[in-house]
């Protein structure tokens, strides 16, 4: 009795039907001769994700081929085509189609090997009106080793082969359109390729940015504005209001950034940002002006009393180094219960000198109390009165052609 021979696998019914042990399928189907073409027909599932930071995208994609292989013929009188297992595959010619610009891809094999395709590929984004974009990608095709003069790569059925999920969604946009598209690509050494496309546009949804962004930057711009309404003589309420809105502005800007490749142009977001830091700091520029301001005519209201009464120069800016109260003699009031108070706290804060001080000395600064009562500062100085005009005006103005122009 005859032993199989173990080594020799028994070949398979549909390599013998198709006979395929007797072509050379690392050859196309007609080599040598026309270009064989090769339609194309895909189906989106799903876009996963975008990214910014790394500027591509992921898509998951059903991706099926049709062409005609002679070689693949059959003789049968009731089947004019069959069905095979998809291992079949790894013994025949099957075109070699990828996706150009691609970083990542797999083919998914639950339960088994199939056509279905997550693939992630580059999209050149444009930040220049970011977040007010529209983003337009691609996910292209083509041949590997094949060009025009060998493959013919198509749509199978136009702009029909292209097909997508009605509940594709994203989280941070509006997916405006798909469509198809071909063309050719060039290469110096081998020459030229047949190219698919799949195009889509993605606009960005505003309200997250506005929330995160905006909002907040209007805020800090409008709370500086507080400060042309509190008395100039408040120093520590204006400038620590300030300083705050400052950086708070700061830490807006940076948390954008953070977020954002580092791209080498300014973006819509950074125009709106950093004219609300201007308008912010530029609050804080003009309360350093009103003190300076004050502090200039306020000496000059000293020098012309000093000449107009000898002692009382000397007199009252001892009197204002100890009792902390600012005056102002525009102002013609008798106040006289506010002089009272801060002569008591300059005489407390002198109690030793003015041990020393002659009688003489004593009566005439007590004559001079009710001009003292009446150089009060002026609660608001002129600068902060058009301030309160001037900074919300341009603003509100710089928001209508900012939102005019990216809108």
């Amino acid at each position: 009795m005859r032993k199989l021979d173990s080594t020799k696998v028994r070949p398979l019914k549909s390599e013998q039907l198709l006979r395929i042990e007797d072509h050379d399928f690392a050859l196309r189907p007609g080599f040598g001769g026309s270009p064989i073409p090769v339609g194309i027909d895909v189906q989106v599932e799903s876009i996963d994700s975008i990214s910014e930071v790394d500027m591509d995208f992921t898509m998951t994609l059903y991706l099926r081929h049709y062409w005609k292989d002679e070689r693949l013929s059959f003789r049968s009188t009731k089947n004019k085509s069959m069905t095979f297992d998809g291992r079949l595959i790894k013994k025949i010619w099957v075109p070699d189609v990828f996706f150009v610009h691609s970083k990542r891809s797999f083919i998914h094999d639950t339960t088994v090997e199939n056509v279905i395709i997550t693939v992630s590929a580059m999209c050149f984004m444009d930040f220049s009106r970011f977040p007010l974009d529209t983003q337009n990608c691609s996910l292209e095709l083509e041949s590997y080793a094949y060009n025009e003069d060998d493959l013919m790569l198509y749509w199978k059925h136009g702009n029909q082969s292209l097909s997508t999920d009605e509940h594709i969604s994203l989280s941070q946009f509006f997916i405006e359109e798909f469509s198809a598209s071909s063309g050719l690509a060039f290469y110096s050494s081998t020459g030229w390729y047949n190219r698919l496309f799949i195009n889509f546009a993605l606009r960005r949804h505003i309200f997250f940015f506005v929330l995160q962004s905006y909002f907040p930057a209007m805020l800090m711009v409008m709370l500086s504005w507080v400060s042309f309404w509190i008395d100039r003589r408040a120093v520590p309420a204006r400038v620590s209001l300030g300083i705050t809105t400052v950086l708070t502005m700061s830490t807006i800007i940076t948390g954008v950034s953070a977020s954002m490749p580092q791209v080498s142009y300014i973006k819509a977001v950074d125009v709106y940002l950093w004219i609300s830091f201007l308008f912010v700091f530029l609050s804080v520029i003009e309360y350093a002006a009103v003190n300076y301001l004050t502090t200039i005519e306020e000496r000059k209201q000293l020098k012309k009393r000093g000449k107009a009464s000898g002692m009382y120069s000397i007199d009252a800016v001892q009197a204002m180094a100890f009792d902390g109260c600012y005056h102002d003699p525009d102002v013609d009031m008798d106040l006289t219960s506010f002089s009272d108070r801060c002569e008591e706290n300059a005489t407390r804060a002198r109690a030793t000198s003015v041990s020393n001080v002659g009688p003489a000395r004593i009566k005439r600064k007590r004559s001079l109390k009710g001009n003292v009562g009446r150089i009060i500062l002026q609660n608001n100085h002129v600068i902060d009165t058009y301030s309160r005009i001037i900074f919300p005006s341009v603003y509100i103005v710089f928001n209508f052609f900012y939102w005019g122009l990216y809108i």
